[in-house]
């Protein structure tokens, strides 16, 4: 495996946890063939390497009002390091961004935004993204439906 060596119960506990992360660690373990504490002390061994990187709840955008979601493509003026890093910097303190990625090719990054409204989006492009220092062009999609979303990786045993 890439950079951790995992046998077959690690490999069950992050399928698992992939596809219910509110599992309780009894159940987990029940499901994995452990007892409870052998199982917690891999989880946290997960945790402490850094395959396990965070927990959270997945929330339904439209139900918060989110409606609109766009995929933007950005290019900037300078690709140095300075430059990349200071528009990664600026996206971080964007909460409207929920995903970003630097991309290898004619578009630097790509981000996934979402915005309550079309209004809302417009306002967040020009007074926030167009406007970022070194944006050269900013090309967006507006999503239309999703057709799968499924977080974390395929787990092969």
């Amino acid at each position: 495996m890439a950079d951790t060596n995992l046998d077959d119960i690690d490999l069950k506990i992050l399928q698992r946890l992939q596809t219910d992360g509110r599992i309780t660690n009894v159940e987990l373990a029940n499901s994995v063939g452990l007892t409870a504490p052998p199982c917690l002390r891999r989880m946290r061994a997960l945790e402490d390497e850094g395959v396990i990187k965070s927990y959270h709840a997945a929330i339904d955008p439209a139900k918060m009002g989110y409606t609109i979601t766009v995929f933007a493509m950005v290019s900037l003026k300078s690709q140095a390091e300075i430059d990349l890093q200071a528009f990664e910097d600026h996206v971080q303190k964007l909460p409207e961004v929920r995903e970003c990625y630097m991309l290898n090719g004619e578009i630097d990054f790509m981000l996934k935004v979402v915005a309550k409204d079309l209004q809302q989006f417009q306002s967040f492009l020009t007074s926030q993204l167009t406007a970022a220092p070194n944006v050269a062009s900013v090309k967006t999609s507006l999503t239309i439906r999703s057709a799968k979303h499924q977080p974390g990786v395929p787990i092969e045993r």
